[in-house]
């Protein structure tokens, strides 16, 4: 009973954390006149992220490797499939036309790029730094290029209804940041112990919690920005959230747990035979959709539901059943890559109608 109650607080100060945390950095962004998609990409994505951060640095330090794993997997396949998907049944997504030139392809490049240091087993230190060092790199030029391009255009950051002059405000907003940070890190530890907990008491991989239960409470940050942006029409905001923030979990969470874990990240055979491709697989799949007439209709928000369940059942099967790991390669073959080419194809259509009418 206490353990369930430890997780369950655990998450709720993770939700709060990351909206304090959130608010304040979105409003301390719009006073610097950077707009809305860079807002979703860094500053809304680091804030939502920080919960991925906080819980994988914790479980690598207590020696629960597998659940910084499965957190950093885990999320990104939620932001996409669960958390992009509940957003687009609120409301049609438009999504801007620079997200899909340069900042999805190195979404996809970085998971390619995590997927091979994770090849031989362990991101190492030096990979971990190399991730960081890359973060650093795309941030500095997604800021500097949005603030060239916007320091004409206030009406932008008017709509984002936030206070951007005044001591007491920004003395404010930077309190938001604090507290969040606090609750976070505070969240995180009672998360990550609980769920330790939980997989111990039930025979259940590290691995399988920190894909399932671990990512789920520390996606929600992105499940309620995305969802809320999306419904107040900040479209910008819920797309840019979702791809940021696999962005950081890439280059941020696993980039700085591996710096600064002895001996780098330990990863399981299982996570590289099954979840990274799966992780990979959906970053593809938002290329070809986000493409097709720059926008997420409703029915592909469904779609992307209905892939998530299915991952995560395959994920629970074979938790209770080992010997079906053997399958993974048809899982892939047979499953990912069928359903992610049928997602293309109907999107292509779908578009094309769309474009005749």
């Amino acid at each position: 009973m206490l353990i369930a109650l430890q997780i369950v607080a655990g998450l709720v100060l993770l939700v709060v954390g990351g909206e304090l945390l959130v608010r304040g950095a979105a409003s301390l962004a719009a006073a610097f006149r950077i707009s809305p998609l860079v807002i979703g990409l860094t500053v809304v994505a680091f804030g939502t992220s920080a919960p991925e951060l906080c819980v994988s640095l914790q479980a690598a330090n207590s020696g629960n490797a597998g659940v910084a794993i499965g957190n950093v997997i885990g999320s990104n396949i939620i932001n996409v499939l669960f958390v992009l998907g509940a957003a687009a049944l609120v409301a049609p997504l438009i999504v801007n036309s620079d997200l899909v030139r340069k900042d999805v392809p190195v979404m996809i490049a970085a998971s390619f790029a995590v997927w091979y240091m994770a090849s031989d087993g362990t991101i190492a230190r030096i990979e971990g730094i190399l991730l960081f060092a890359s973060l650093c790199i795309y941030l500095s030029y997604s800021i500097v290029t949005s603030r060239r391009a916007n320091l004409a255009s206030e009406k932008e950051f008017e709509d984002l209804g936030v206070a951007l002059s005044g001591k007491k405000a920004v003395a404010l907003q930077v309190f938001f940041l604090i507290a969040g940070l606090a609750l976070l890190g505070v969240g995180a530890n009672w998360l990550v112990t609980g769920a330790t907990a939980v997989a111990t008491s039930f025979g259940i991989s590290d691995l399988v919690v920190g894909l399932t239960v671990v990512a789920i409470g520390t996606s929600m940050p992105e499940a309620v920005t995305s969802i809320v942006a999306s419904y107040r029409g900040q479209r910008d905001i819920a797309v840019g959230n979702v791809v940021g923030s696999n962005l950081f979990n890439l280059l941020c969470v696993l980039g700085l747990t591996a710096t600064f874990s002895p001996g780098g990240i330990p990863v399981s055979a299982d996570a590289v035979a099954f979840d990274f491709p799966v992780m990979i697989a959906v970053a593809l799949v938002c290329f070809p959709i986000f493409l097709t007439g720059y926008r997420v209709q409703r029915w592909e928000g469904a779609l992307f539901l209905i892939y998530y369940a299915v991952y995560t059942l395959i994920v629970v099967l074979v938790a209770k059943s080992p010997e079906l790991s053997a399958n993974y390669g048809t899982y892939i073959w047979y499953g990912v890559i069928p359903l992610s080419i049928g997602t293309f194809v109907v999107s292509m259509l779908m578009s094309r109608r769309g474009a005749k009418d």
